[in-house]
C-alpha cells in the first residue's frame, strides 16, 4: 500500500514537471505500431524461461526508476534531455545494431511523454533494427505495477 502511494506521488510530480510547458522533440504517437511491445508481452517473455531477454532501458525520469522499475531494466537518463541521449548514445556505443532493445519512460500518458520518441528516434538514428517501445497507455504504476508485472521496488 505504502509502495503504490509512493508511486502514485512520483508520477504525479512527473507529470506535473511535464505538464508545465516541458517541450519535447517528437510525440510518442509517431513511434509505428509494429515497434511497440504491450506490458503483457514484455511480462509474459520475462517470465519465460526460454524466451530471449532484451535489453531494457528506461528513458524517463531517475525518480520514477528509483520509485519502481522493470527487473534488469538499466536506466538511461531521461531522453528529452540532452545528458539522457547522450548516456543512451554511451550505453549502446558497444552494442551490434541488430540487438533487440526495449526502451520505457511511464512518467505519464502515451501522448504526452517527452522521452519515448527522442529515444526511439535517437536509436534509430543510430542504426538500431529491433527496438521496441514499451507502450504504457496511462503511466508505469497503473499499467505495470498495480497489474502485477515484476517490478523492483525499493
Amino acid at each position: 500500500m505504502v509502495r503504490k502511494l509512493i508511486l502514485g506521488l512520483v508520477v504525479a510530480w512527473t507529470w506535473a514537471a511535464v505538464s508545465e510547458g516541458a517541450s519535447h522533440p517528437g510525440a510518442a504517437t509517431s513511434i509505428p505500431a509494429a515497434s511497440l511491445i504491450q506490458p503483457a508481452e514484455l511480462a509474459a517473455r520475462l517470465a519465460s524461461s526460454t524466451a530471449p531477454r532484451p535489453l531494457i532501458l528506461q528513458v524517463g525520469f531517475r525518480a520514477l526508476y528509483d520509485s519502481a522499475h522493470i527487473p534488469g531494466a538499466e536506466y538511461a537518463g531521461p531522453a528529452r534531455e540532452p545528458e539522457g541521449l547522450q548516456r543512451l548514445r554511451e550505453r549502446l556505443a558497444m552494442l551490434p545494431k541488430d540487438a533487440e532493445v526495449v526502451i520505457y519512460c511511464g512518467c505519464c500518458p502515451w501522448s504526452h511523454c517527452p522521452n519515448i520518441a527522442a529515444a526511439y528516434a535517437a536509436m534509430r538514428q543510430l542504426g538500431f533494427t529491433h527496438v521496441k517501445a514499451l507502450y504504457i497507455a496511462d503511466n508505469f504504476g497503473s499499467d505495470w505495477v498495480q497489474k502485477g508485472y515484476p517490478s523492483t521496488q525499493p
